[in-house]
């Protein structure tokens, strides 16, 4: 059984069944034979079922955005901004999946040549909680345009989310197996990834668990894409303009409650203007109104589970043991955790070195730009990097040397439709969304001909 319970009160929502070994089979067994005939539908019947996809997100907005506050604590209007987003991911391949997925034409020496993107098949999705609806939508929405079928194993504190996901494709006119979520534990997993009716793996989640499904599907030979953990740098150069970007700053760090890979976790100021950053970025922390999820005029909710909670609280600890400064916060009530901001970080630090997945902020003080550079990279995440500066055409002769998926300069690191998204070294592989993403899991195929 998998129960559910509000992270805020505590209070049970639901307890669900878990899908017994002859349900899976049914499951792929629907799942193969949707493919055969979903693959052979015209892409712009699939661009159609998407505007279903659309109109039956603005209708239903209010009623996912509080399901999902319900189930993993997220401030209400921070859900709704996230079907939102869902909606223009949906315009997004709407508008341009035909152009994207069409024959590329290549001039050879044969009377025609070109590349065919057709899809692999039975695509697992395996979705973090973090962000119930837009995860599972970035990953699905372009693989099943491309002519794919989904299977959902989602985070099970969401699977009330989950399930009205599967219910969204479905009234939106999609075949019954198009997209169908599966209630498991971990243990099937690697049998769902043997099968040979799963064509690939897309991933969102921690370093840990994208090892080990790369290890299990590199075994049989499986496409994965990884979107794992982050620790993104956020730059703070001497002529940032504080005054304009202080909101972009603390967003950076705080949104969802700080639960989201591509938030800035370490703030790297240039000492010039340490001072003046920490008392700004401070000022504006504590303005943040903490509360009930569901209540609109609440910025910082609650982490999703107990044990995050006692994660992040063992992650400061350990910090501080070794030097690190509480400046402001550290306050925490079951799985409520204040907004807090630690100094005198360094690496070695579990703050400095680990992915904190809550609204903590470690600020460490460099001499230089040059030195900000160098303390940017010392991570073994490649997620993303943001940086405000006055001097943009400075900050672009950096580009190459960023290692990372993303490099944002006077902007906080985001996803966006319309371009490709994912990371490097330990924070994973592949790319989602954009004309990156729609080709993940298609086979590119080389066509020639001669009469």
């Amino acid at each position: 059984m998998i129960k559910t319970v509000n992270p805020y009160n505590s209070e049970a929502i639901e307890t669900y069944k878990l899908h017994t070994p002859r349900e899976l089979e049914k499951i792929l067994e629907n799942a193969e034979a949707t493919f055969l005939e979903w693959k052979q539908q015209p892409i712009v019947h699939r661009t159609d079922m998407l505007d279903n996809l659309a109109d039956n997100l603005v209708k239903h907005k209010n009623d996912y955005a509080k399901l999902m506050t319900k189930e993993m604590g997220k401030p209400i209007t921070e859900s709704i901004a996230e079907i939102e987003k869902c909606i223009l991911l949906c315009d997004f391949y709407s508008t341009n999946a035909e152009s994207l997925l069409s024959d590329d034409l290549i001039e050879t020496e044969a009377e025609e040549s070109f590349i065919s993107y057709d899809p692999l098949g039975t695509i697992l999705g395996i979705m973090p909680w973090n962000y119930p609806f837009w995860q599972v939508l970035r990953f699905a929405v372009p693989t099943i345009t491309a002519g794919n079928t989904v299977l959902l194993k989602h985070a099970s504190n969401v699977t009330g989310c989950a399930l009205i996901l599967q219910e969204l494709f479905e009234s939106s006119g999609y075949p019954d197996a198009c997209f169908q979520t599966i209630l498991v534990e971990h243990d099937p997993i690697e049998t769902l990834i043997e099968d040979q009716r799963v064509k690939a793996v897309s991933l969102t989640g921690s370093e840990k668990a994208g090892r080990k499904i790369a290890e299990i599907s590199g075994k049989h030979l499986k496409k994965t894409v990884l979107e794992l953990g982050g620790n993104n740098a956020c730059m703070i150069l001497n002529d940032a303009d504080l005054d304009t970007h202080i909101n972009t700053i603390v967003n950076a760090r705080m949104q969802n409650s700080g639960q989201s890979c591509i938030a800035a976790k370490r703030f790297i100021v240039v000492e010039d203007i340490y001072d003046e950053f920490l008392e700004k970025f401070t000022s504006k922390i504590k303005t943040l109104k903490s509360g009930d999820p569901s209540d609109k005029q609440t910025d910082i909710g609650v982490l999703a589970r107990l044990d995050l909670a006692d994660t992040l609280q063992k992650q400061i600890e350990a910090s501080v043991s070794k030097g690190a400064k509480i400046h402001f916060g550290n306050k925490r009530n079951n799985t409520y955790y204040q907004p807090t901001i630690l100094t005198e970080v360094r690496p070695g630090m579990a703050v400095f070195d680990d992915e904190t997945f809550g609204p903590v902020a470690s600020v460490i003080k460099v001499k230089d730009t040059d030195e900000a550079y160098k303390m940017t990279s010392i991570s073994r995440y490649g997620l993303g990097t943001m940086i405000f500066t006055r001097d943009t055409d400075a900050a672009r002769t950096q580009i190459s040397e960023i290692e990372d998926g993303a490099f944002f300069i006077n902007e906080l690191v985001k996803s966006d439709p319309r371009l490709p998204f994912g990371g490097t070294k330990a924070s994973g592989y592949g790319r989602e969304l954009s004309r990156e993403g729609i080709l993940e899991f298609v086979n590119k195929k080389t066509v020639y001909i001669n009469k």
